[in-house]
């Protein structure tokens, strides 16, 4: 039968249906070239396959140019019956947004194949599709895309994993006018309705004051439960807007679009948001997982040094936790890394991989042996470094950097690690540019207050002092009642007041 009796017969919804098990069988077969109609990539499942097993490319089109290809056509059964321009303009409001979910879009109003085609095969050699990275957990299992471009394509990736193309961007000053723009564009051309709220950049955003504030702006747009909001900034705004999302209406959809090197490594991936006390940081929270992470690697071009190599130090503490090996790589490529070449999405992929195997073993910091509490390698005295900076002039990848050469140099002391293990994590911290010594930071501080600062992280129990230590490179243990004198010392050794 024609696709018109097929129509009249049995009617649309049986012709998609027959529709889109012949698409999954050619998908299934060799590698083709595969034109389908309008109506086949309106169908949920069949765009589902599309994103699983090909490339899809829409060839987007004005509406004279539509008209002038199907004049005087009566095989088309969606044109039969009405005035063609009017049903044209119909159907593109209805599916262009969905058809902008396509992997390319190349503009097909040329006056001849050849040109639509050269166009395309630009466009094919020019695609490069993100790595993706699995985080399987019980309950919220979702992929981290990394690569260059995926904010000019946000809507894409996200519509299929939103439950409604509504979505409230939260992101602050600074990161606001250079990249929101670009996020709303591309979320509205897939038919999203968008709105914006920005907050003051840095950590001091991470409070209970602007938490509220924000809150209740959020709120009072009428937001239903399946309004999803999106973080794009840095760590602050991925933990302040992700603790919102956990917290209103009891739960909203969440995605993170970070935009520093620290944040694509660590902060947004694992699903902890929060804000900080003035008894310590991030002691107000609640995991709550994204529903996806777009870790655009081009929007790191615009950070400066200092931030690629503060993310950089998460990156090497991953290595450090449990990848020997993945140390050694970093050893020899992390100055490209930091540069910004192409070993940076290989070290952001390797680092999420990681990342995402500890927090599915261990997703809410259970594992009385260490599980995901390993993570935090030199953040008890990175924390508490930077507390007693008043989370001011120094950056988080600076505190954990100095935290893990303190780290390292304890479990040496402690006779955990070789010293030499020590030397070489210490050594290379710093010939990248980051501190690694207490020396490094140029400040005064006290052992005692440093202490009294790592005395409330949220890993003490029962009032005892616990540790991310380590038995070498790639094996970091968690490390209960280490005594307080050896650390003390160990501070006074790096030059802090007794």
């Amino acid at each position: 039968m024609s696709i018109s009796e097929i129509f009249a017969r049995f009617g649309e919804p049986a012709f998609r249906e027959g529709e889109e098990r012949v698409i999954r069988r050619l998908l299934e077969g060799p590698p083709i070239v595969l034109a389908v109609g309008g109506g086949a990539f309106m169908n949920p499942r069949t765009r589902a396959l599309c994103r699983a097993r090909a490339v899809s490319l829409w060839l987007r089109c004005a509406l004279p140019t539509l008209i002038a290809r199907v004049a005087g056509r009566t095989h088309r059964p969606l044109l039969a019956g009405g005035d063609p321009a009017a049903v044209l303009a119909r159907l593109m409001a209805e599916r262009h947004p969905v058809y902008a979910e396509a992997d390319l879009i190349v503009d097909g109003d040329d006056a001849s194949v050849e040109e639509t085609m050269e166009k395309v095969l630009a466009a094919l050699d020019a695609y490069t599709p993100p790595a993706r990275v699995p985080v399987g957990l019980a309950h919220a299992s979702y992929e981290v895309l990394i690569g260059a471009g995926l904010l000019d394509r946000a809507g894409a990736h996200l519509a299929p994993v939103l439950p409604q193309k509504r979505a409230i961007i939260v992101t602050d000053a600074e990161v606001g006018p250079l990249y929101a723009a670009r996020l709303r564009a591309a979320l509205e051309e897939t038919g999203f309705s968008v709105a914006e709220e920005r907050v003051a950049g840095g950590e001091e955003s991470k409070s209970l004051a602007t938490y509220a504030d924000l809150a209740e702006r959020i709120l009072a747009r009428g937001i239903e439960r399946r309004t999803t909001i999106i973080a794009l900034g840095g760590g602050v705004i991925g933990d302040l807007a992700g603790f919102v999302a956990a917290t209103l209406l009891r739960g909203l959809p969440f995605v993170q679009i970070p935009t520093t090197l620290l944040a694509q490594v660590d902060s947004s991936v694992g699903g902890k948001t929060g804000i900080n006390s003035r008894h310590g940081k991030n002691l107000i929270g609640a995991f709550h997982q994204p529903r996806m992470v777009l870790a655009d690697t081009s929007l790191l071009e615009t950070l400066p040094l200092r931030e690629r190599r503060a993310g950089y130090a998460e990156i090497v503490k991953a290595a450090l936790i449990g990848d020997a090996d993945f140390f050694a790589w970093c050893e020899a490529n992390g100055a490209e890394v930091i540069a910004g070449g192409a070993a940076a999405v290989e070290a952001i992929r390797r680092a999420v991989e990681f990342k995402a195997e500890v927090v599915a073993a261990d997703e809410r910091e259970e594992n009385p042996d260490g599980g995901r509490a390993l993570l935090n390698l030199g953040h008890t005295f990175g924390h508490a470094i930077e507390a007693e900076c008043g989370y001011r002039d120094v950056l988080h990848g600076e505190a954990v950097a100095v935290g893990t050469g303190l780290a390292f140099l304890l479990s040496a002391e402690l006779g955990l690690c070789p010293p030499e293990d020590a030397a070489r994590v210490i050594g290379h911290l710093g010939a990248v540019g980051l501190p690694a010594r207490l020396g490094d930071l140029h400040r005064p501080f006290s052992a005692e207050a440093l202490i009294g600062h790592m005395r409330r992280d949220k890993k003490v129990r029962d009032g005892a002092l616990t540790l991310i230590l380590a038995e070498g490179i790639g094996k970091a243990v968690l490390r209960r009642d280490i005594p307080k004198d050896r650390v003390r010392a160990l501070l006074i050794g790096e030059g802090a007041r007794s």
